[in-house]
């Protein structure tokens, strides 16, 4: 008798796998247990989520919701193998136990990780941690400077940074598949009747900006990358006393007496060829785009986070006395509002006088326009009309301080964050906006060190040749 008519008709007994059977699933298991070389780098599936959930007893995929978007965010591959899965396989592929050993520290290292960030880095565990938006914003930031922390040149990234950048980013943006929004869907089903469902999609925000994200993060790398066999080079701690660029507050390439030990650039003799200097300028130019986009994309971030609560109490009363009465008179002057002139007027010569003036001028405008809003109980004529002139007033000084302020930070593009932008990232909440602020505020520093450190090799090689 066939058995697997004996098993169609007992179907409470166990049937044991045929040999046939066993063969074929163990090639399954081999096939899949090995994912390609290009989903290993930016594939980021929900599968690999689950490298920080214990292992299940079942090998058997786990069902996905209806219309979830796995590959739909950032073009993803197919999904690939967590490294439990690869752990589960390793009696069947045999592999060495070196290849054991680092995969199970990568997995308590990430588990390790994902568990600070679940308490709130409240080691203690008494709830006492920050929310999870904060949390998810911090750890991409110390990322960031574990990375990128110690990079003074223009030079690949070591392979070990590199991928440690790749991975843990990856992991992090992870989060960013599981925020979604629903909206009203038809299915049909077999018998031809239809429905109206609820299907779910990436988030607006993460679905348009996560991918240009991504992209300006590979371009980086890649113009890292780019710089090899190059024809300058470095003097570690070498002392030079060419002047600087006072407009940026960047000390371009003086190290007489602060931050010596970083390494100056150096030139041949008779300076960089024109070829090379050529391919610094398109790299410098592209490094300077990159670092346009994720500013813009940070600054709607930033822009679409509420205004805390605490801030808006602590805002002076008059934005006259904010800005001070010489900013005041330039910004209510009826003639055309140049905030160019007006900052080449204040003659600002450190970092720390320009973020006082972005912080007094940025407490101005929201004082201004919640002036513009408010709403008087009144009705005589002469009060309406007062209070029609005053608030076109304050209209017009709020769109002048914020016209100043973008001139201001346009200028001074490494200005550090001024006291609102610390207020919206401390008491945020949405986790979609914190990956998306932190994603693009390390970015941004990155292309502009980039772009500097360009100009400093420009600047020695436009020296050299002046000579």
């Amino acid at each position: 008798m066939d058995s697997s008519l004996v098993c169609d008709e007992n179907s409470d007994m166990d049937c044991p796998p045929s040999s046939e059977d066993q063969m074929e699933r163990s090639n399954t298991d081999i096939g899949s247990s090995t994912p390609g070389g290009d989903s290993l780098d930016y594939s980021r599936t929900i599968s690999e989520v689950s490298t920080y959930s214990e292992p299940s007893i079942s090998d058997e995929p786990l069902p996905l919701p209806m219309r979830w978007p796995i590959s739909k965010l950032v073009g993803r591959a197919s999904p690939v193998l967590t490294k439990l899965r690869m752990k589960q396989h390793v009696d069947v592929l045999d592999e060495k136990p070196c290849n054991d050993d680092i995969a199970n520290s990568e997995l308590e290292m990430m588990k390790e990780k994902f568990s600070k960030l679940l308490l709130g880095e409240d080691m203690s565990g008494s709830g006492k941690g920050v929310c999870s938006a904060v949390a998810i914003s911090n750890a991409i930031t110390n990322l960031y400077a574990t990375v990128f922390g110690h990079c003074y040149k223009l030079e690949p990234l070591p392979p070990e940074k590199k991928s440690m950048w790749r991975r843990e980013m990856d992991c992090l943006l992870s989060v960013c598949d599981y925020i979604v929004e629903f909206y009203p869907s038809f299915q049909s089903l077999p018998d031809g009747t239809t429905l109206e469902v609820m299907a779910s999609r990436p988030r607006s925000d993460i679905y348009i900006n996560l991918p240009a994200l991504e992209k300006l993060d590979a371009m980086l790398l890649e113009i890292l990358d780019s710089f090899q066999n190059t024809e300058f080079w470095y003097d570690e701690g070498k002392q030079s006393s060419i002047a600087c660029n006072s407009r940026s507050f960047r000390r371009v390439i003086h190290r007489d007496d602060e931050k010596w030990w970083l390494p100056v650039p150096c030139v041949p003799a008779s300076g960089l060829p024109e070829r090379s200097q050529k391919e610094l300028q398109q790299k410098r130019e592209c490094a300077n785009q990159i670092h346009k986009a994720a500013m813009a994309i940070n600054s709607a971030m930033l822009c679409e986070m509420e205004v805390p609560e605490s801030y808006l109490a602590a805002l002076p009363k008059s934005g006259r006395s904010s800005v001070g009465d010489s900013i005041y008179r330039r910004m209510s002057t009826p003639d055309k509002f140049c905030p160019d002139y007006l900052l080449d007027c204040l003659d600002i010569t450190s970092e720390h006088e320009a973020l006082d003036i972005a912080d007094r001028v940025e407490a101005a405008m929201y004082v201004w326009r919640r002036k513009a809003c408010m709403n008087n109980s009144k009705s005589s004529w002469d009060m309406v009309k007062d209070l029609m002139a005053d608030g076109d007033k304050n209209h017009m000084l709020a769109s002048r301080a914020e016209s100043l302020l973008l001139w201001l930070k346009q200028r001074y593009p490494e200005l550090s964050q001024t006291t609102l932008d610390t207020s919206k990232i401390q008491y945020n909440k949405d986790v979609g906006q914190a990956i998306l602020e932190s994603y693009s505020r390390v970015l941004e520093s990155l292309a502009f060190n980039i772009v500097a450190w360009i100009d400093d090799v420009l600047f020695i090689d436009g020296s050299v040749k002046r000579r």
